[in-house]
């Protein structure tokens, strides 16, 4: 379980492909107090460390993680945001994420706005995905590449969001652009409640 509160935007050092399977080395400051088998949300999914050595962990992204998040897209030196999972006796600062990465968006347009951006993103959206929850609603929550942020201009197909100078300096936005592609978890209560009403049809 996350909150959407990026500790860190990793550099990407070496990637493996064995089969279906790709093997992601970063970089982080926090490296060595990390454990094998511990879970940490890469760009908002949640994968296990399987290999330590110094400043650098391993973990694996099946198949089904790559065809459902843009962690297939990565390339050595590309920034990825890193949150450690929750501890229980602390603030939920963001919302409750659960590192589950539902699809990719793409984003249609960056604004500056004194001193802050507006970015844009845009996702293929059919019945079946709004029955499911996945979906905006307006001052709802979405995280975008792991980071908890506030959705405004909601529309059945995208929505915008207002970042503000720590998070584009703190995580990897500073490197999205127009036509970047990014991963999206909807919100967890907004899919119960979808499914509750479809079920109760």
């Amino acid at each position: 379980m996350f909150s959407g509160i990026v500790e860190e935007a990793a550099t990407v050092v070496a990637l493996r492909r064995e089969q279906g399977n790709l093997h992601l080395t970063l970089s982080c400051s926090f490296a060595g107090e990390l454990k094998i088998d511990q879970s940490i949300s890469h760009n908002g999914v949640c994968l296990t460390v399987v290999s330590l050595d110094g400043d650098t962990y391993t973990v694996t992204a099946i198949q089904e993680t790559l065809d459902r998040s843009n962690l297939g897209l990565l390339q050595v030196g590309d920034k990825v945001n890193l949150e450690r999972s929750m501890l229980m006796n602390g603030r939920l600062d963001g919302h409750i994420v659960q590192g589950h990465v539902d699809c990719t968006a793409r984003c249609t347009r960056v604004e500056e706005a004194d001193g802050s951006w507006y970015y844009t993103f845009a996702y293929d959206s059919t019945p079946e995905m709004v029955r499911q929850g996945y979906v905006t609603v307006e001052k709802g929550s979405v995280a975008v590449n792991g980071v908890s942020l506030t959705v405004c201009n909601s529309r059945p197909d995208g929505f915008q969001v207002a970042i503000i100078p720590y998070t584009h300096e703190h995580t990897n936005f500073h490197r999205i652009k127009e036509g970047s592609v990014v991963n999206l978890e909807f919100d967890i209560i907004g899919k119960y409640i979808s499914r509750m009403m479809t079920y109760g049809k």
